[in-house]
């Protein structure tokens, strides 16, 4: 392949518009799917929060397979999403997920209302079906937009949208839930932020650079040229199924990223029952401080982004170095916070929340430590491989409600139950890192451009240059 030299091309672009629009397409998705937990305890308990509206009596087995359902959708479509995303690009595929999510989002209230916990499932597992396409889409996109040494820092700005909706989710759902819209209104809400998103990404969102009517000659060619060393975004290569799945860094990826998802969502979905039932907050302090660790995680994804790009640029770190050091901070210190939150009662809430504060805080370092490393090892391939972990990586939060409400059961307020809980994701979260930092690795992997493609490309070329 030709190696192009380039300088440090166009500071500002439209390729930081399209991150944008990608940060708010996952704060978009996260607040539409976060919001269970809050909206859950404030359709059952309606003392807590606005009692003008109708409570449910629903147990915790049907609680939890309402927390669930949600993944038995989005697992589906993840690689279906990264298919799609590669065959007519991700400007359809987001444009899709995001505007279906929100339409049943606003029509949750009246579908719960006349068929209970049933129908609130039933919704749930269509929006994961619609958002399953959302990462997939936006790594592929990712991978077209991003000039090769800025992929990191677009990455990290767009994932940190997870944080941002997270914090949505969890603190200003329950304001609404106590104000005068009470829990519809956490329905109608996430639903018309989406709605919004829909219409500003049909306008400016595009696949490719190539196809934008809005960005300049300059940053066009600035992030063609960063890409034609080791990609090949324009080519349709056939998809190296094989060696995807016999590659060493991929599967350890792989490891990594469903251990995060059970640690992740054990905390971001039992942390409001927790909080409810263990620390004994209503559901005004349930949503702020259900918030704060959110808010922690925002604020730290930034400290991170400036962390990762100043240790790149002074050479203090190999990328590889500097992917699995991020990680292990991800994992280790976030499991020695979930050993302590077990230890801990109602007597002492604040050290709890603290606990949880750096526990979800300090885990936000995982976006640069091990969800970017799949624009490490296949660019072209970045989509297929998003859809690929994130399909398997998001079977593991149906488990984990299932596994609480098995140790768990109706005893939710026995705090020996929960330290059980606590110690087994722990344990996860020590294993997913340690067999990554053994096997991962952030080398463009040869499957990401197969020879034979490449011989296949230079022989008709030769034909036609004959001809």
């Amino acid at each position: 392949m030709t190696v192009v030299a380039v300088g440090k091309g166009p500071r500002v672009g439209f390729r930081y518009i399209q991150t944008a629009l990608l940060f708010f397409a996952i704060v978009c998705a996260y607040f539409s799917r976060i919001n269970v937990g809050i909206a859950i305890v404030a359709m059952t308990n309606a003392d807590s929060t606005n009692p003008d509206f109708h409570e449910f009596q629903w147990s915790n087995a049907e609680k939890q397979l309402i927390i669930s359902s949600f993944y038995w959708g989005y697992a589906l479509t993840q690689l279906p999403g990264g298919y799609l995303a590669l065959k007519f690009g991700s400007r359809l595929t987001a444009l899709i997920s995001i505007l279906g999510s929100s339409i049943l989002s606003m029509v949750t209230p009246v579908s719960v209302l006349s068929g209970e916990w049933q129908a609130f499932m039933a919704i749930r597992i269509l929006q994961g079906l619609f958002q399953g396409m959302i990462f997939p889409s936006m790594y592929g996109h990712l991978a077209k937009w991003a000039p090769k040494n800025e992929r990191t820092l677009h990455g990290a700005l767009a994932n940190s949208g997870i944080e941002c909706g997270t914090v949505f989710a969890m603190g200003v759902s329950g304001l609404i839930a106590a104000s005068d819209i009470g829990w519809p209104g956490i329905s109608y809400v996430s639903g018309g932020f989406g709605l919004v998103w829909a219409v500003l990404w049909f306008i400016f969102g595009e696949s490719s650079p190539q196809t934008s009517k809005f960005i300049s000659e300059e940053e066009r060619k600035y992030i063609e040229s960063t890409q034609l060393e080791d990609d090949q975004n324009l080519k349709k290569l056939p998809t190296p199924w094989a060696a995807i799945f016999t590659s060493v860094p991929f599967l350890a990826l792989l490891c990594v990223r469903c251990t995060q998802a059970w640690g992740f969502s054990t905390m971001m979905s039992e942390t409001p029952l927790y909080m409810n039932e263990v620390l004994k907050f209503d559901i005004k302090k349930n949503a702020l401080f259900s918030a704060l660790p959110y808010l922690a995680m925002w604020i730290m994804s930034y400290i991170y982004v400036f962390l990762s790009e100043l240790l790149i640029k002074k050479e203090v770190m190999s990328l590889s170095l500097m992917r699995k050091t991020f990680s292990s901070i991800a994992s280790i210190i976030p499991a020695i916070a979930f050993i302590g939150l077990g230890f801990v009662d109602d007597a002492h809430a604040a050290i709890a929340v603290t606990l949880i504060v750096i526990n979800v805080g300090v885990n936000s370092s995982n976006t640069i430590g091990s969800a970017l490393n799949a624009l490490d090892l296949a660019p072209n391939f970045s989509s297929v491989l998003m859809g690929i972990i994130n399909g398997i990586a998001n079977i593991i939060p149906i488990i984990t409600p299932i596994v609480v409400a098995g140790i768990v059961g109706e005893e939710e307020d026995d705090r020996s139950k929960w330290q059980i809980v606590f110690a087994i994701s722990a344990a996860i979260f020590l294993i997913g890192n340690t067999v990554y930092c053994f096997f991962g690795k952030t080398d463009v992997q040869p499957w990401n451009a197969p020879k034979d493609s490449d011989d296949k490309e230079k022989n008709e070329t030769k034909e036609k240059n004959s001809d």
